[in-house]
């Protein structure tokens, strides 16, 4: 049976992430906070609190990064408590499936210890990888490894929104991200590369001066 976690580290070691897209650097900010109203739209007539949940764990999020915190499982389980409104979540015991049964997603003696690597290597320092690579790379990293049973799309947004802002940059738009991605599509993620890249120099070009606050 195909394992698309698999598949996903393959085509993640065959993407040439270096020359995905440009470089870019912060401070970025722009007149609004693109994920907070990407928040917003979580609205759904079976969860009222979704966004407000989201917002919750979003806030998190861009604290800990402007605290220079490093991001690893322990992090993002802190976020997605909030965003799930539980008091304890873990890595998944079993097997994941998503899109409708289309991929599914394998669980190995070292997933963890994958995963947590591939955590690590969101930082960047020394790697040569552009900014918007490395935070499209960990999207999809969360998505494929689908750590959690619920919100793993919502933890993956969360976790590319804070790999940019350690370095500064708050996205104005980021409503087209959360879009359905395949794990074995290597042009689809060098696709969100460049799609990071875009939306980043976009809020820069009509973002504001650095010591300007940012409006939600």
């Amino acid at each position: 049976m195909r394992d698309d976690l698999l598949g996903w580290l393959r085509v993640r070691s065959e993407v040439p992430w270096e020359q995905a897209c440009s470089d870019l650097a912060g401070p970025v900010r722009g007149r609004h906070d693109g994920i907070a109203r990407a928040a917003q739209r979580q609205e759904r007539a079976d969860d009222a609190g979704r966004p407000l949940r989201l917002q919750a764990a979003w806030d998190r999020a861009r604290s800990d990064a402007e605290a220079g915190r490093a991001l690893d499982f322990g992090l993002l389980c802190t976020w997605q408590k909030l965003v799930l409104g539980r008091r304890d979540v873990r890595f998944r015991s079993s097997q994941a499936f998503a899109k409708g049964g289309r991929e599914r997603y394998g669980l190995h003696p070292d997933t963890r210890d994958r995963f947590a690597a591939c955590l690590a290597e969101a930082s960047g320092h020394g790697s040569g990888i552009p900014l918007p690579a490395r935070a499209a790379r960990l999207y999809l990293d969360v998505s494929f490894f689908h750590p959690f049973d619920d919100g793993n799309g919502r933890a993956a947004l969360l976790a590319l929104g804070f790999c940019l802002a350690s370095e500064q940059v708050f996205l104005d738009e980021a409503g087209p991200l959360p879009v359905r991605r395949y794990a074995d599509d290597a042009a689809g993620a060098v696709a969100m590369a460049q799609l990071v890249h875009v939306l980043a120099k976009s809020t820069a070009e009509r973002g504001l001066p650095a010591s300007a606050p940012t409006r939600r």
